[in-house]
């Protein structure tokens, strides 16, 4: 499938799949969706309404590594220590990871070879990125995932559900339940009435939220 990188309104860039008319993030401004999706309305609000300072995180579709890259910087300015688990079927290849300027684009220069880390370590080993901050990758199927009870957020990141509906099924939101604590959140772009009556099936209370640029509404589902 044919791959292209694409500068998206915010001066970041994301990876664009002609064929499918889909690309990994917002055209709209990959960062910025990044910081409203996954970090307010999903890092910042566990963290002030249970006043966290230990937090576990996975990641469904790991990536180009943008989301785990802007909350490692998240983890040291706020004094978190977070364990990130990201879980990808298809890795980035090296030489797309080379052209991604998430470290120049969020104003991080001095951290591109954090960045970098991320992506030259092992993958199904938990590496240290940075003092309060691991990251483990994992290359697998989500409706392969197992976990219980092991997470207290969930950044759900995978393709649309218009060219991948099989990953936005009650099923799969089975699994993400399941691998959640109790009062853990799931965060998502997605706004879709399959999606949240999907989730609703699983077991969440699901809430909508203003969405990020280009995007009138988003989901964060609780696990009760």
């Amino acid at each position: 499938m044919e791959r292209k990188i694409i500068k998206t309104d915010d001066g970041s860039v994301t990876i664009h799949l002609p064929e499918w008319n889909e690309q990994y993030h917002s055209k709209h401004g990959a960062i910025q969706e990044a910081r409203h999706v996954f970090l307010k309305m999903g890092l910042h609000y566990f963290v002030e309404n249970y006043d966290a300072k230990e937090i576990s995180i996975l990641e469904i579709g790991f990536g180009t590594g943008l989301n785990a890259f802007l909350t490692a910087l998240e983890s040291k300015q706020f004094g978190l220590n977070i364990k990130y688990t990201g879980v990808e079927a298809y890795p980035v290849p090296s030489e797309e990871v080379q052209h991604l300027n998430y470290p120049e684009a969020a104003q991080a220069e001095d951290k591109r070879d954090l960045f970098q880390k991320m992506h030259d370590i092992d993958w199904e080993y938990e590496s240290e990125i940075s003092n309060n901050f691991s990251l483990t990758k994992l290359q697998k199927k989500f409706d392969k995932i197992v976990d219980s009870n092991l997470y207290d957020i969930i950044y759900f990141d995978a393709f649309g559900a218009r060219v991948q509906p099989e990953l936005w099924t009650e099923e799969i939101f089975n699994i993400m339940y399941r691998a959640l604590k109790n009062n853990a959140v799931l965060v998502t772009y997605a706004a879709k009435g399959s999606v949240r009556r999907a989730m609703i099936a699983a077991g969440f209370e699901v809430q909508k939220l203003p969405g990020p640029p280009g995007k009138r509404e988003m989901l964060r589902a609780v696990k009760n």
